[in-house]
């Protein structure tokens, strides 16, 4: 229909042809591949009185629709996590093929609407929807390779982040998860630092176009979570599931057995060369936090770390707190003059 004019895109609605890159790209086509759903499009249909004949405009899905016609047209390869990266649709197998020229893609045909009636139909439809959140926001702003390796990772860490109680699903689909990586990513690059929303958006910025880090990023974070899941099993469910408090266990592992630049030299905590040189020690200490602060032990020799996990949890202070109480479990060396810096 593209290519014989049948549809057409009406650049009242759409933001013109070719925005997606790459990895969105793909990502699209594996979602259709592994016949998992995507938003209905939204056609018009109208009669053209000088040709005599019904038209159909795309006023909502053009990249979608533009897509689907590019890669049946081998245009691009998959790339990424599929299971079919590195092929053109001509080099997909019989059975790939069947899925993607057969797959149902559900349509709304609007009849004999004006323009202004289409906008007032988006408007009505936006009403009801929830605002944006700032992961979601940054998630519709970016269509780089930052965006689509924290997509990645989601779907990769999705089923640890609920079977251990860190985030329920509908705080995925919100994006918590989102957030959260993208904070680890963060720590790795600064250090314990406050987190806002700008300096993650300068992270998503930093690496919209070119990301050389992604195989590098990918091995801290999976090696870290994929510890947790082996070796501290017991922490499933506890306070320390709480997603500030695994982002400071997930930085002090990474710090222990990789080293984070920063962390070495603000607070001269070298790494260990392992996530912690006694699991059974490890798992015992970090039970200790996670039961004092359930239970709000401020007095108690965990104080610093409750005190951490105590409101503003993702300000330097408290992060610092709880990521040098998680380090001395781990059996990093802490310094005084580092557990001085501690300032409650």
């Amino acid at each position: 229909m593209l290519d014989r004019r049948e549809l057409v895109v009406n650049n009242d609605y759409q933001r013109g042809a070719g925005l997606w890159p790459d990895g969105a790209s793909s990502y699209f086509i594996d979602t259709i591949l592994e016949n998992f759903p995507f938003p209905k499009i939204y056609m018009a249909e109208y009669l053209d009185r000088t040709r005599r004949s019904i038209r159909k405009e795309i006023v909502d899905g053009q990249q979608r629709i533009t897509t689907i016609h590019r890669f049946y047209k081998n245009e691009f390869r998959i790339s990424g996590d599929s299971r079919h990266a590195g092929r053109f649709f001509d080099e997909l197998d019989d059975d790939a093929k069947d899925q993607f020229l057969t797959y149902s893609i559900g349509v709304d045909v609007i009849r004999n609407a004006s323009s202004s009636q289409i906008l007032q139909m988006f408007r009505r439809m936006n009403a009801y929807t929830l605002p944006l959140n700032e992961a979601e926001r940054r998630h519709s702003s970016f269509q780089g390779k930052f965006k689509w390796f924290i997509n990645h990772l989601s779907d990769k860490f999705d089923p640890f982040f609920t079977n251990f109680g860190v985030f329920t699903r509908r705080q995925i689909v919100r994006m918590a998860d989102a957030e959260l990586l993208a904070e680890c990513i963060l720590a790795v690059e600064k250090g314990i630092i406050s987190t806002s929303s700008s300096n993650l958006k300068e992270l998503y910025e930093k690496y919209d176009e070119d990301f050389q880090l992604i195989s590098e990023y990918d091995n801290y974070l999976s090696t870290a979570i994929d510890f947790i899941i082996s070796e501290l099993e017991p922490l499933r469910n506890t306070y320390l599931m709480k997603p500030y408090a695994l982002h400071s266990l997930i930085t002090a592992l990474i710090h222990c057995r990789y080293g984070i630049a920063e962390i070495s030299n603000t607070l001269n905590i070298e790494p260990i060369g392992v996530f912690t040189n006694n699991s059974q020690r490890a798992r015992a200490s970090l039970l200790e936090l996670a039961r004092a602060h359930e239970t709000k032990e401020l007095d108690g020799p965990h104080s610093d770390y409750v005190w951490g996990a105590s409101g503003g949890t993702n300000r330097l202070p408290r992060r610092m707190a709880r990521i040098l109480a998680i380090l001395n479990a781990l059996g990093a060396n802490i310094p005084a003059e580092a557990n001085a810096l501690v300032l409650r």
